[in-house]
């Protein structure tokens, strides 16, 4: 996972976004962040990035649960009907400041998400991540 050089993070609120793309390049250099705070225009940006790279890369998505529009979970109803070929090349991380026990059980049921993360991201979490 050493030379990931992409991540997206979908959150509403801009801050976590700053803090995550600051956090990010803090421990791993110069990587490519991308950051949503509309979790429609992220979908449709991984829908259509991933689907046209002919280059295959991946990504780590940092998706929050507690949106307006559409929250993670409906978010996560879309993912799964994306292409295989997108979802293999995309690390979903469920980053929350959710500490509902349902929210934690879902994330570790879904097969589609590596782990659930408590905001804000930090240094030992990229550092684990990132190996």
């Amino acid at each position: 996972m050493s030379n990931l050089k992409r991540f997206i993070v979908i959150d509403d609120d801009p801050l976590n976004n700053n803090i995550c793309r600051l956090t990010i390049r803090k421990v791993l250099g110069e990587v490519e962040v991308l950051t949503f705070t509309d979790p429609t225009a992220g979908f449709e940006h991984i829908g259509t990035e991933f689907r046209d790279d002919a280059e295959g890369s991946s990504a780590i998505l940092f998706l929050d649960l507690n949106m307006p529009v559409m929250n993670g979970w409906e978010f996560m109803e879309r993912y799964e009907e994306l292409e295989p070929g997108i979802k293999d090349r995309i690390q979903v991380y469920i980053l929350s400041s959710s500490v509902d026990e349902r929210d934690i059980e879902k994330a570790n049921a879904n097969k589609n998400v590596v782990n659930y993360l408590a905001k804000p991201i930090t240094r030992e979490i990229l550092s684990i991540i990132a190996q």
